[in-house]
C-alpha cells in the first residue's frame, strides 16, 4: 500500500475515534435524532420536513439492531468519506502529500466534528456537495461526459437527502456562465444528465404533489419562526468559525482560483462560492446550510500553499499551517462537545458562559448548553411511559399522545413494551392509527398546571391522574408530565381527527 494511503487510513481511523469519544455515556440521543430514526419505521418517498434518504439509513440502523453504535456510525462514516473525497480532489489537482495532510487536518478538526455527531441528513449533505464539486473538477480536466451523468446522480441523491443541495447548483450555473467553461452548456449530454437527475428526484416530487407540497408549508413555517431571526452578521461570523483552523487555507484557495495559472479552468468555483453565499444571505438561511461548500476550497488552498511553501525560505511554514487547526481545536475539545458530564459543566460554567454556550433560544442562560440539555431525560420518560402503559393496557387499547416529536420519538426508541407514541407535531401527524377504538390515553405534556389538564381531558374518561414526570434536573424536558386517563366515555378518535384536520389546515 502506498504511503499516502496509509496516512489517509490514519485520518479515517482518527475520525471515527474522535466521533465516538466526543459524547460522554451520560448523554442520550438528541431530540432531532429520535424523529429521524422513527422515520425508518414509516418508509415513504417524503416527509413534512425532509426527503427520504435519511429514513432509509434509519431503516438500516434498525435492521442492524438499532444500537447507539450504528446510530452514530453513519454520520461518522460520511464525515470520513468527506476527507477521502478531498484527498481525491487534491490528487486530481496534482497536489502533494503535504497538501493532502494539510487539507485532511483542517477537515478533521472542524465544525464537521459537531455535525457528524448527530444522525441527521446534514452529514451526508456535506459529503454530496463535496462530491459534486469533485466530479465537476474531473469533467473540467477531461471533458468526459460520464462525469456529467455522475454529477446528475449525485445531485439526484442529494435532493432526496436534503433540498438544500439545490443551492449548490444555483450557485454553479451562473458561475460557469461567467467563465470560459460556459461551453459546457453547448454539450447535449448536459441536458441528458439533467434528465437523469429529474428521474431520480421524480418519486419525491410526485409525493410532494400528492400531499400538496408540504415542503412549501415547512419552509414558510421555518421562515416565520426561525429564519426571520437570522442575523446576517452572525451568518458571516459562523462562516469564519466553521473551519477556523483552515481559514488561511480557504483564503489561499480563493486567491489561487483568481490568480494562480494552473487553476484558471476552475475559476468558476470562486464565483460559485460568491453566488451561493449571496443566495443564502438573501434568503436569511441558517449558517450551517453553507458548510458543504468549504471542503473543496480547502483542497484548492492546500494545493496552492504546498506549491508556495516549496520555495526554500518558506518551508518552515509547512508545520505551522498544520499545527494551527490542532492548536485551535484543543480548547474547543473541552467546551464544544458533550464530552464532559453535566455535573462538571454546572460546576465550571465560566468558560461556557464566556463563549455564550449556556444561552438558549429563549435568550436566557441555563445550567447546560441547549443541545446538551436536549440529550437528557429521554430514557427516563420512556421508562415511566412504559410503566403506565403496562398498567393501562390490561384494561384495553391505550394511545400515547405526546406534545412534540422529541418525546414521541424517544418513547418509541427506548420503549420495551412496543409503544408507538404519536404527536400532532412534525411527521407524527400522519402516523396515527385510528383503525381501532382506544379505551385509555397517556398524555405526555410539557410542563403545565396539572389541574388544568386533568379537568380539560379528564372529563372524557372515568379515571384520570398525573402519573409521573421527568425529574432529571439536567433535561430540557424537566417537568414534562405523564398524564394517565382510563376508561374513555367517548370515542376519542373523533377528537383526534378534528385536531389532525385543524393542524393540517393550519399548515
Amino acid at each position: 500500500m502506498k504511503k499516502s494511503y496509509l496516512i489517509l487510513f490514519f485520518f479515517i481511523i482518527v475520525k471515527f475515534i474522535l466521533q465516538y469519544s466526543l459524547i460522554s455515556s451520560e448523554y442520550e440521543l438528541h431530540r432531532d435524532e429520535y424523529l429521524h430514526l422513527d422515520q425508518g419505521n414509516h418508509l415513504a418517498w417524503g416527509y413534512l420536513s425532509v426527503p427520504p434518504v435519511n429514513s432509509w439509513l434509519a431503516w438500516l440502523v434498525k435492521t442492524l439492531g438499532g444500537s447507539i453504535f450504528w446510530v452514530k456510525f453513519f454520520p461518522a462514516f460520511f464525515g470520513a468519506m468527506t476527507i477521502v473525497v478531498v484527498w481525491k480532489i487534491i490528487d486530481e489537482l496534482q497536489g502533494s502529500l503535504y497538501a493532502k495532510i494539510l487539507a485532511s487536518t483542517g477537515i478533521l478538526l472542524s465544525v464537521l466534528l459537531r455535525i457528524n455527531l448527530l444522525f441527521q441528513p446534514t452529514s451526508l449533505e456535506v459529503l454530496l456537495w463535496t462530491l459534486i464539486y469533485y466530479v465537476l473538477i474531473l469533467y473540467f480536466n477531461s471533458e468526459k461526459v460520464k462525469w456529467l451523468y455522475l454529477a446528475a446522480v449525485i445531485f439526484g441523491i442529494g435532493f432526496l437527502n436534503k433540498y438544500n443541495i439545490v443551492f449548490s447548483v444555483l450557485g454553479i450555473i451562473p458561475a460557469v456562465l461567467l467563465t470560459r467553461q460556459r461551453k459546457i452548456f453547448a454539450q447535449p449530454h448536459l441536458y441528458g444528465a439533467a434528465f437523469v437527475a429529474v428521474l431520480i428526484m421524480l418519486p419525491n416530487l410526485i409525493w410532494q404533489y400528492k400531499f400538496d407540497f408540504p415542503v412549501v408549508s415547512h419552509m414558510k413555517e421555518l421562515s416565520e419562526r426561525q429564519l426571520v431571526h437570522v442575523d446576517r452578521f452572525d451568518f458571516f461570523k459562523s462562516q469564519i468559525l466553521f473551519f477556523i483552523g483552515s481559514l488561511l487555507v480557504i483564503i489561499a484557495g480563493f486567491y489561487a482560483l483568481l490568480f494562480y495559472k494552473p487553476f484558471e479552468k476552475f475559476r468558476s468555483f470562486f464565483w460559485a462560492y460568491v453566488i451561493t453565499i449571496a443566495l443564502f444571505l438573501f434568503f436569511k438561511a441558517k449558517d450551517y446550510y453553507a458548510v458543504g461548500i468549504y471542503p473543496v476550497f480547502i483542497a484548492f488552498g492546500a494545493v496552492f500553499l504546498a506549491h508556495v511553501f516549496d520555495k526554500s525560505w518558506k518551508k518552515f511554514l509547512k508545520p505551522v499551517f498544520i499545527l494551527v487547526p490542532v492548536l485551535l481545536f484543543l480548547p474547543l475539545y473541552n467546551l464544544a462537545f458533550p464530552n464532559k458530564s453535566p455535573e462538571y459543566i454546572i460546576n465550571h460554567p465560566e468558560k461556557y458562559k464566556k463563549m455564550g454556550l449556556l444561552r438558549w433560544e429563549d435568550g436566557k442562560d441555563h445550567p447546560l448548553p441547549q443541545d446538551f440539555a436536549d440529550m437528557q431525560g429521554w430514557k427516563e420518560l420512556a421508562q415511566k411511559v412504559d410503566k403506565e402503559y403496562s398498567q393501562l393496557s390490561e384494561s384495553g387499547r391505550t394511545l400515547v399522545l405526546c406534545d412534540n416529536y422529541g418525546q414521541a420519538g424517544a418513547v418509541n426508541y427506548y420503549s420495551k413494551k412496543g409503544v408507538q407514541a404519536v404527536s400532532f407535531n412534525a411527521d407524527y401527524i400522519n402516523w396515527f392509527d385510528l383503525s381501532k377504538k382506544y379505551d385509555n390515553l397517556i398524555r405526555v405534556k410539557e410542563f403545565s398546571k396539572e389541574e388544568d389538564e386533568l379537568k380539560e381531558t379528564g372529563s372524557y374518561f372515568e379515571n384520570s391522574k398525573a402519573a409521573d414526570s421527568i425529574v432529571n434536573k439536567f433535561a430540557r424536558e424537566k417537568g414534562t408530565t405523564i398524564f394517565s386517563f382510563k376508561g374513555a366515555k367517548i370515542d376519542i378518535r373523533t377528537n383526534i381527527r378534528e385536531e389532525i384536520n385543524e393542524v393540517k389546515h393550519r399548515y
